[in-house]
């Protein structure tokens, strides 16, 4: 039995060593499917993408409030002069 693990935690470490860093998914525009517990898409790099697929099936398009551009830092720098 102890073999066994040994065994398995060996073979499963050069797929933890090979693994990258997972990263989000950052759009612009979400699909809100149902008024209050419908489903929420926010995978929509354009309106018009949006747009069609609600289309037919019900639903509207708004953008993103979580959405952060690429290169642009969230935290803003304040000025502080120190004495």
């Amino acid at each position: 039995m102890r073999f066994v693990l040994l065994l398995a935690a060996t073979a499963s470490l050069p797929l933890l060593l090979t693994a990258d860093t997972a990263s989000a998914q950052n759009y612009p525009w979400c699909a809100q499917y149902g008024p209050r517990h419908g489903g929420r898409n926010c995978g929509f790099v354009s309106f018009e993408q949006c747009m069609a697929t609600v289309s037919g099936v019900g639903g509207y398009c708004e953008t993103n409030a979580m959405f952060r551009p690429e290169g642009r830092s969230s935290a803003r720098k304040s000025r502080r002069h120190r004495r």
